[in-house]
């Protein structure tokens, strides 16, 4: 195996708990539906709003339509939904700040909405070389094409890379690709995994 030379994290359900329960209920809280409908239209048009073939306003739009209720009034419902749902994993961030310090290239790799990702810079997070979401790129995991362009601008190689992420389909993609990984089940698993790889975490 080659030696690893970038780390590439998901963003939800990896550095931050899985947004998308919460996301799903406050959603459907605000327009009034069940949580159960909310989802099955929500499904219907995520794919375009993740990868930003469709604005927020059109997304509302189709879903609104679908579910035969009024659009809601905030200026953004996703965005005041994504501020509820996100809750960082601080050691995680914590790992990701180690192995740039350790000479690692680092990405994040993130299915996300725009709202979403103008959110996450407000942080201005500094462990990070390179940033990669799929609203801004027109695909998404786990398509091909998301994980060789996130591999492009790392300027590193398939299989000088690992990635971690917590859905095996979107791990199966990055497999396909030929970039190592690892399934994200909690944290000290995660440094174990990356340990085994000899990567220098501490």
């Amino acid at each position: 195996m080659e030696s690893i030379k970038s780390v590439i994290f998901d963003w939800g359900g990896v550095l931050i708990d899985d947004p998308a329960p919460g996301l799903m209920r406050y959603c459907a809280e605000a327009l009034g539906v069940s949580k159960e409908n909310y989802i099955k239209a929500h499904s219907k048009f995520a794919a375009d709003f993740q990868k930003g073939l469709i604005s927020e306003d059109a997304f509302w739009q189709r879903i609104c339509s679908e579910l035969n209720v009024p659009k809601p009034k905030a200026h953004s419902l996703w965005a005041d939904a994504f501020k509820t749902a996100h809750v960082p994993r601080e050691d995680m961030f914590s790992v990701a700040a180690r192995l740039r310090n350790n000479g690692y290239k680092t990405a994040l790799l993130s299915n996300t909405e725009a709202a979403a990702m103008q959110y996450f810079y407000t942080f201005q997070y500094n462990m990070f070389d390179v940033l990669v979401f799929s609203c801004a790129e027109g695909t998404r995991k786990p398509e091909r094409k998301i994980y060789e362009l996130t591999i492009e601008r790392l300027r590193s190689q398939p299989g000088q890379s690992v990635f971690i992420d917590d859905k095996p389909e979107y791990i199966n993609g990055a497999e396909e690709v030929g970039i190592n990984t690892i399934l994200f089940r909690n944290i000290e698993q995660v440094k174990k995994e990356l340990a085994r790889l000899c990567i220098k975490i501490n």
